[in-house]
This record gives structure tokens, sequence and C-alpha cells, in this order.
């Protein structure tokens, strides 16, 4: 039995942050669950789709966070207890469903879960999801810490149905993927059958409709407030004048540092978990027992704003600070305020807060390491023996006379843009390759040639594909099918063979025959490590004149050896090896190495693709005998 399904009320289990949010949405019964998988969000799914097997739940894997939204606002307006769950760019693809679910509401219980990304360290931003909340008018949440997510999923649930609102649960990297003890709760038993009773007046959102469900969005949100206010999620600690406004690991890192500064009497913390609305009446009887406010809080000055407006409502005149230095008294020092940038620390938030309240703090002395040599840098790589890199260099061959401009997109082979592959020009968000490839093709006279993994054509590639085909744009689609979504920890998606995971309940679409019905003329198919046959076709397609598909067929080679599809076997450099460093300087598997002046590979980490010894110019790269 999955762990996360033991009935064992009162056990205590040290669990990752997403494993106590998927446990704490079981003990909440929840019957229906759907996502697109992103980090840091990625283990929620992954632990329900583990779960969903062995129990009633419901859950799918979703083409796209918009289609998950919409699938999981069926369920929940069919009565059911509903979880969709995302990182916060995912939210920006359900929006349009988001803003006007808002207005519709539902008659189950259903929590959005936004994995936001302080510090981007798998994203292509850090915004701050907090304002879709503001946006949408709808409730949110924030924990801030693992076991208090658990309990505040199921709080969420009951928040929902109270309002028959969607809740979002906002979390951060910190959470999701920190470890903690969680004790475990009753599981409350799901109902995993519902039924739509029809109401178009609340669920037909023509005009006429939608201006009266406005109305009530807004008084839903007034009943909010009220909650807010009282919610056991919003809380004061602590006594003083020096007043503490803070949310998530935020709150963690000041507890600390008020404890550290010794400023235990003269410092009151107020700690929000229930940020939208933001508890009004609560935070104005905080202000008049302060004498100064800082506000901490990661990302964008949401409460700081909030807070400063509540302020002058009631006409307190104190200063409230966070990330704006504001006005300043006469004499006063500047304050060394928080950044938008990054995620805080403790250090920082304690140096922070001693700096603002004038408190004597002698930062610890940090260790003398001049002595130590600087660690190298380790940029992120493509793993050794992956298919990417073959596709990559057998296009930068087939295309080494032409002036090419390289769009690319969201996964594993964003990575191609690091040298000495070089092939990644543009990007911004999942699915832009292509649709950015119609632009560039019309705007220059330069060759475009774009990629996209199998997921991400599937996710939002496909209607730039339609686009391109209608508009007789001219430029080269690399769709790179390793059989799986690899970035985010091998999920399926609608193209993966679901019978190698013994599981026959699931179709499956032909990215070829789809691409063909599209309307592309000139589809063609590679076996990456096949060097020199995939750079004659992929010559071919980049002759055609208009739209053209090439699709590189290969499993990402950690699920193939993790499903037994591939065995790795190594290959050595052998004395036939004159120093070209071709191997080195055209594809830098990171299984390479320099030893005393000559190229070495690690047979630890080499898996046998071959693509370094078809690249050899004297044939020097054998297999290794074993």
């Amino acid at each position: 039995m999955h762990k996360l399904l033991n009935d064992s009320p009162g056990e205590k289990v040290m669990l990752l942050g997403n494993e106590a949010i998927a446990r704490g949405a079981v003990e909440a019964g929840v019957a229906f669950a759907t996502t697109y998988p992103g980090t840091p969000s990625s283990e929620i799914s992954l632990n329900l789709f583990q779960m969903s097997q062995e129990s009633d739940l419901y859950f799918e894997y979703s083409t796209n966070e918009k289609v998950a939204l919409e699938v999981a606002a069926a369920a929940a307006n069919s009565g059911l207890r509903t979880f969709c769950m995302m990182k916060h760019v995912g939210v920006n693809v359900a929006a349009d469903p988001l803003m006007t679910l808002a207005y519709v509401g539902v008659t189950g219980g259903m929590v959005i879960l936004s994995a936001d990304d302080p510090a981007m360290f798998s994203s292509q931003n850090e915004q701050d999801n907090r304002y879709y909340a503001k946006f949408g008018g709808l409730p949110m949440l924030e924990p801030s810490s693992v076991a208090e997510a658990k309990e505040m999923i199921k709080y969420a649930f009951e928040l929902s149905e109270s309002l028959g609102q969607p809740v979002l649960l906002r979390t951060t990297t910190r959470i999701n993927h920190s470890n903690a003890f969680v004790t475990f709760g009753e599981i409350q038993k799901p109902q995993t059958k519902g039924r739509f009773i029809k109401d178009p007046h609340r669920c037909v959102t023509v005009p006429v409709v939608s201006r009266g469900l406005h109305v009530k969005l807004l008084d839903k949100l007034e009943k909010a407030t009220g909650m807010a206010d009282v919610s056991p999620f919003n809380f004061v600690q602590g006594s003083g004048k020096f007043g503490v406004i803070t949310n998530g690991v935020s709150f963690h890192y000041a507890e600390d540092a008020v404890k550290d500064l010794g400023i235990e009497d003269k410092a009151r913390i107020l700690r929000l978990g229930f940020t939208n609305p933001l508890p009004e009446t609560l935070i104005k009887t905080f202000l008049k027992e302060c004498d100064r406010v800082l506000v901490i809080e990661e990302g964008e000055p949401f409460m700081e704003e909030a807070v400063k407006a509540f302020g002058q409502e009631e006409g307190i005149v104190i200063p409230i600070n966070g990330k704006f230095k504001g006005s300043k008294s006469k004499g006063e020092k500047t304050k060394n305020l928080f950044s938008r940038l990054s995620e805080y620390d403790p250090a920082m938030v304690r140096e922070k807060i001693a700096d603002y309240f004038g408190i004597e703090y002698a930062p610890v002395e940090k260790m003398d390491n001049t002595d130590i040599p600087e660690i190298a840098m380790r940029p992120p790589n493509l793993c050794s023996g992956c298919s990417h890199r073959a596709t990559f260099y057998e296009v930068k061959q087939a295309a080494k006379d032409m002036d090419v401009i390289y769009p690319t997109d969201i996964g594993c082979y964003t990575l191609g843009f690091m040298p000495p592959l070089s092939m990644g020009d543009f990007v911004v968000c999942m699915g832009s390759s292509v649709s950015t490839s119609c632009g560039f093709s019309r705007a220059t006279d330069q060759k475009v040639v774009s990629f996209i993994g199998d997921s991400t054509f599937f996710h939002s590639g496909i209607t730039g594909l339609v686009n391109a085909v209608f508009n007789k744009h001219n430029f080269t689609l690399v769709i790179l099918e390793n059989d799986i979504t690899a970035m985010t920890g091998h999920q399926p998606h609608p193209g993966v063979d679901m019978e190698r995971f013994g599981l026959d309940t699931f179709g499956r679409v032909n990215i070829e025959k789809l691409v063909r019905a599209l309307g592309v003329e000139h589809v063609s198919i590679v076996k990456p490590f096949k060097v020199k046959k995939s750079i004659e076709t992929i010559k071919e397609a980049l002759e055609f004149k208009g739209v053209s598909v090439i699709i590189s067929q290969e499993p990402c080679i950690l699920y193939a050896k993790s499903i037994k599809l591939k065995t790795p076997r190594p290959f050595v450099v052998t004395d036939k090896c004159t120093d070209h460093k071709e191997c080195i300087n055209g594809i830098a598997c990171p299984s390479f190495y320099i030893e005393e002046g000559r190229v070495k590979i690690d047979a630890d980490t080499c898996v046998g693709c071959a693509l370094c010894a078809q690249i050899c110019p004297e044939n020097a790269i054998r297999p290794l005998k074993q």
C-alpha cells in the first residue's frame, strides 16, 4: 500500500512538502485530481497518480494546465472534492478559465495549487501568483511549513464549500521541497460520483448572466474578508511596539530572528496564512499597537501595499516598510530593506530586522576561506547519452552553411543553448518555439529551425503548427520525441505507451499521424543515434519550402534505463586518438574528461549511445571490453 494511504491517525512520518500536501488532500476526501506537471509541484501529482492505482481517487495528467483546470471545474460542479495543481507559470495557461470560474463558482470543494518558484530554481520567471487571487477575487491560503501545508489544504476544501468558490493554495519551492515530520489525521472517505444540476443562470456565462455573477463574486469576497479576520491561519504572537507582518516561510525566519536578537518583549509578529482577501480588521488593530512595522514577504509587495492602505484609512501615521523605502523622519537613516528578487534566508531576515528596528547586531563572522580554491562552476547539462545532444549536433551539421535562427522551448532540450551546441536562440514559454518560428520566418530572410519536446508539443505546440500550415509559413520544426515528460520527473503524456507501466486503460496519440493530419506536407523521422542517416534526412527537410517537421525518436535515457529498455555499455578512447577533441568540442558529453592532456570517458556514466564514436575522425572510440 502507498505510504500516504495508511489510515493511521496520530502516526508521525517524515514527508516531503509535496507528499504532505498530497496526504492532506487524501485526508480531506479528495475524489478528483488533475495536473500538468511542473517543478516545484511535480511530486504532488506523482503521489496522487500512484495512489489512484490503489484507491477510488480519479487522477489525470492533462495535456496542459488550461485543460486540467477545465476538467477539474466540471468535476467540482458535479459536487466532487477536486484538486488541480500546477507550477506558477502554469496558472498563466489556466488563467482564461480561472477568471470566469471565479464567477461561476463550484458546488463541491475545489482547491487550485500554484507552486511558486522564487529564485527560479527551475522556471523562466519568478512571478508572484498572489496577484491572481486578487485579480480573480478568489480566496488564497499560504502555508509556512510542511506540516501546516497538510492541514491547510483540508481547511481550503472546507472554505471552498463554504463560499462556493475555488480556493487558491500558494506554496513556494522552500515548502514543496523541504522535509519535516507530519502527523497523520483521519482519511475522509471521498464521494466519488456526483451529479451536475443544470443551472444556466450560474453556469452559462453569456454577458447577461455574468453581470449578475460579478455582483455575487464581490459579495462572496466580502464574506471571505470576515472569515479571514477570524481564520486560525492568521494570528499574532509576541508583544511590543515593533511590528512584523509576514507570510510563508518568511514567518519562521522572522520568528527565529526575533529570538536571536533578544527582542521577544519588544516585537510582535502578525503571521498571515489567509492572504486574500487580507484580514482588514486584524491588520488595522495590529497597526494601532505598533510604533513601526516591517513587512517581510518574498516576491512582490503584495501585503505591504495593502497594509499601507489600511493604515492610511485609519489615519495611522507610523513607518510601514518592506521593499519600498518610502518617506523617513528628519535625521533618520535610509533603512536597508528587502528586495523583490529571489528567496530570503534566515541570516538576511535577521540582518534586515536588526537594521530596521535599530537593534545592535554583529553578524556571525564568516569563515576565512581565502586559501580554498574556488569551486568549479557546474552549469546544467544534458545527461550522458541524451538523444537531444545527438539531434542538436546533426541539425547543426546539416545547417552549417546557413544563417539560422533556432527558437527553442521549455524542457530538457532548453539546455541545448549551452556551448558547444549553442542551439537555442529564443524561448519565452511552453509552445512558443512553434509560434515564434512563424514570426521569424516572415520577419526575416533567415532560415528558421525550431525545437520542441513531445510533451510540450501536446501541451501547446499543436495550435502553433496549425497556424503555420494555414498561413503557409516557412520553417522546420524538430519534435524531440523521447517518450516521456522528462524534465519534471518522467510523467506520462498523450504520446506515451502506458502499457510499459502495466496500465492498459489509456489511449495513445501518434505524433507522426497527428502532424500529417494537420496538413504538414514534409514529415520525416530520424533515429538520432544513426548520425549519418539523420544528417541526410535533416538536410532534405531544411531544403523544403514551407513547413517541414522532423520527428526525432529515441527514449529519454534515464527513463529507458529505469524501465529496462536500455542496458548501458560504456565506450573507451583507444590509442588511435590523435587529440582532435572533436568529441569534446562538438558535443561535450559529461562523460568526457581530460586526464594528463588526453580525452577519457568515465565508464560509470557512459551509457554507450555511440554518438561520439560516430563523429570521431580517427575512429578511436570503441566499446569497452567487459
